[in-house]
Parts: structure tokens; sequence; C-alpha cells
């Protein structure tokens, strides 16, 4: 069994533990989407190397005071993050225009409580699996910017900000570019951040590094 297989196993043997709502539980009990553990397998786990804060199948109630489920919700500390896997078959391309008004009714009136969707296509996963882990990581950034210490200076709190909006690690040179600032005081901000452990080295030589949020 690889690593991301016995992971898989005990957070979702978890989750079954956990949850007292027999709706839920017979969704979990009956197993995951096969979209839902392609993406889990070829995007979120090489991205993020851990189910932290990851909840499969959560239910939610829809306008008509009925249940819904996401594929996967996101919720650090009480946030709201929302991830479906769109699947490209027979029931997508027919899907009529009845269900397609639904489905967007779903998302609106979820985005209006709060929630933040990240919509992800099947045929992306297999096709584009390293531009859909960017995704991720931009997606989980959002959150983790929103929890910045106070404390932070302006020119911390922007390069946060910068670093969350990008689809990839950067450099100090880009930073620089960003900030209007001189090198040296762009890898003093760079250094500051990474001793407060919210970014991370990712790769690259002392004059050469590239950052990006920490996870």
């Amino acid at each position: 069994m690889s690593r991301f297989e016995q992971q898989l196993e005990e957070w979702l043997q978890i989750n079954l533990d956990k949850e007292n709502n027999p709706r839920r539980q017979e969704l979990l009990a009956k197993g995951l989407g096969y979209g839902t553990v392609e993406f889990l397998r070829a995007v979120w786990f090489p991205a993020v190397g851990n189910f932290n804060y990851l909840f499969p199948e959560w239910e939610v109630r829809d306008f008509n005071n009925g249940y819904r489920y996401l594929d996967l919700a996101y919720m650090p500390g009480g946030a709201k993050g929302g991830i479906e896997i769109q699947g490209y078959g027979p029931h997508a391309r027919d899907l009529d225009v009845r269900r397609f008004k639904d489905l967007c009714r779903r998302h609106s009136l979820l985005s209006l409580d709060g929630w933040t969707f990240l919509s992800i296509a099947y045929p992306s996963i297999t096709d584009e699996p390293q531009l859909c882990q960017q995704l991720v990581l931009a997606f989980i950034g959002k959150f983790m910017a929103s929890d910045a210490p106070s404390s932070l200076t302006w020119l911390e709190a922007e390069t946060l900000r910068f670093a969350r909006r990008l689809l990839r690690p950067f450099t100090p040179v880009e930073l620089t570019h960003h900030l209007r600032v001189t090198n040296r005081h762009a890898r003093r901000v760079l250094h500051e951040l990474v001793e407060q452990q919210l970014l991370e080295i990712v790769g690259g030589k002392e004059r050469n590094r590239t950052y990006q949020l920490r996870m």
C-alpha cells in the first residue's frame, strides 16, 4: 500500500468514525467517487502532502431546506472552501436546462453564504495535473492569507497577498519589482516571513531561491 493509499484510508475512517449524521455516514461508507479519488491522488496529495482541514461529502442545506453534498470541503479555522470535480462524460454533455440552472443556483446560493469554490474539470486532472496543483496551492493560500498575524508590517502583508495571487513560486527579484523596494529590502522581508513560518523556500541556492506560501 502506497503512502497516499494509507493516508487516504485513515482519513476516510476518521471522518466516518466522527460523523453522527446517518446521511453522511451512508455516503462515506459507500466510498468516494472515482473523480474525487483521482483528484486527491494526482493533485491534492502531491501538492499539499496531507488531508488536514479537508472533509469529503460535506453536507450543506439548499434553498428548499433540503440537503446537498460537496465533493470536498476545505475548512481551516472555520473558513468555508468547497471543491467540486466536474465530470465530462455523457452526464455533463447532456445536462438539460433544468439541471444546469439548478447547478448554477446551488453555487450562487452557497457563494452568498460565504463559500469559496474551486471547480476542477476531470480532464484537467488527467491532462494538466501540475496546473491543478498550482490552483490548489492558490486556493489554500487564499485562506492562509486571511489568517496573517496583525503584527505584520505593510510590506510583509503585501508579500503574502502577492504570494497568494501567484500560481507558482516566486523569486526575490519579482517581489522587488512588485513592492518597488531594493532587492536587499525584499530579501529581508522574505527572510522575516520564512522565520515566522508564513513562507517557505521551495528551491534554488541563496541568490536564486524561490518562495511560496507555507503549507
